[in-house]
């Protein structure tokens, strides 16, 4: 696996336009257990049997907000409880080197946010948890760590209506405005393509690595096991991403 470390941190030192994709594997090595799904925290069925995914989804907040945030509020509080890794901070030490480098993340956790990546080159595909807003009159709310430990649902100082927090729950749409940046730059085209810690299961993640091969860019991958892209990626790298973006990160000059 040395060289592929080798020969990824060669690529990626030659790059200037970056494209890192994070998954929940980047954020398990802080100790949020992995789920393919919201945030990467749940396995199987909720206390009340249910599918984790209709617990956590729009209409589930809609028609029982307080069982919808039972939920969010574990959500919450295990990101709040945790702290960036080596890996997210090598991937935001990898954006100074390179200023052309964009992270495109399925994970709400905040993480790369406060490891130190610029918001400005940072696509949170599916939201993230702060600040909560009211979904009747969109007053916001700051006050996430207190509003976690309060009645549920939390609700609104204004008008009363039950606050949320902008995150993509299952079966909503994605932000709009991060699909469009995503796709602004991906018509840029990237040098390199590098999948961290995600299973490469959807269309936004296939996309880019299959345009940038094609265009004969550099694609690879740093997961544990197999994903839906390893068959396709130039190299491979098996392990923990707080093991080995420090790695990388030494073979791009500073």
């Amino acid at each position: 696996m040395d060289s592929a470390i080798e020969r990824t941190g060669a690529a990626l030192a030659r790059a200037e336009r970056i494209l890192v994709i994070t998954g929940a594997g980047v954020s398990a090595d802080s100790g949020m257990p992995t789920y393919r799904g919201l945030g990467g925290l749940y396995n199987g069925r909720t206390e009340e049997g249910l599918p984790i995914e209709a617990a956590l989804s729009g209409p589930m907040l809609r028609d029982n907000p307080a069982l919808c945030w039972k939920y969010l509020a574990e959500l919450g509080k295990a990101c709040l409880n945790a702290q960036p890794n080596a890996g997210h901070e090598a991937i935001a030490e990898l954006q100074r080197l390179k200023p052309e480098c964009w992270v495109l993340t399925q994970n709400i956790d905040g993480f790369h946010r406060r490891a130190g990546s610029p918001v400005e080159r940072l696509i949170e595909i599916h939201g993230e948890l702060a600040p909560l807003y009211c979904q009747s009159c969109g007053q916001e709310d700051a006050g996430l760590a207190e509003r976690l430990d309060g009645p549920r649902p939390p609700k609104c100082v204004r008008c009363g209506g039950v606050l949320r927090p902008p995150v993509v729950l299952f079966e909503e749409m994605l932000p709009e405005a991060a699909i469009n940046t995503l796709y602004a730059e991906l018509r840029k085209g990237f040098d390199a393509v590098l999948l961290v810690g995600t299973t490469a299961s959807f269309p936004y993640i296939i996309e880019p690595v299959m345009r940038t091969r094609a265009a004969g860019g550099f694609t690879a991958e740093v997961n544990p096991g197999l994903t839906d892209l390893s068959s396709v990626v130039e190299e491979r790298m098996v392990g923990r991403a707080l093991d080995i973006m420090p790695r990388l990160l030494s073979h791009i000059p500073r």
